[in-house]
């Protein structure tokens, strides 16, 4: 079971929002809109999926992380470190 397992309709939800905005954004690029609306509305979409990533990051941390931190060993290990390398792409991004 996956550590949004319980939030999948919500996150499904926040996707659907975030295509729409990408799609407003293809739109607009398409009926040649003013640049900076343009990247107002990419700003607002990249933001939108960053706060997905960032319930998601937390799930994962709450559920799959802490599950494999409890048995310890290789598996913890690993899973924190996953969860390290997934926050540094976050950060990079």
């Amino acid at each position: 079971m996956t550590g949004y397992d319980s939030d999948k309709d919500a996150y499904l939800a926040r996707l659907k929002r975030v295509e729409g905005q990408v799609r407003g954004l293809h739109r607009m690029v398409d009926a040649d809109a003013y640049c900076i609306d343009v990247l107002t509305q990419v700003s607002a979409a990249t933001k939108a999926l960053q706060a997905v990533a960032l319930v998601l990051l937390t799930d994962h941390l709450g559920h799959c992380v802490a599950e494999a931190a409890g048995r310890g060993g290789a598996e913890g290990d690993a899973k924190v470190k996953e969860a390290a390398d997934a926050i540094a792409r976050l950060v990079r991004s």
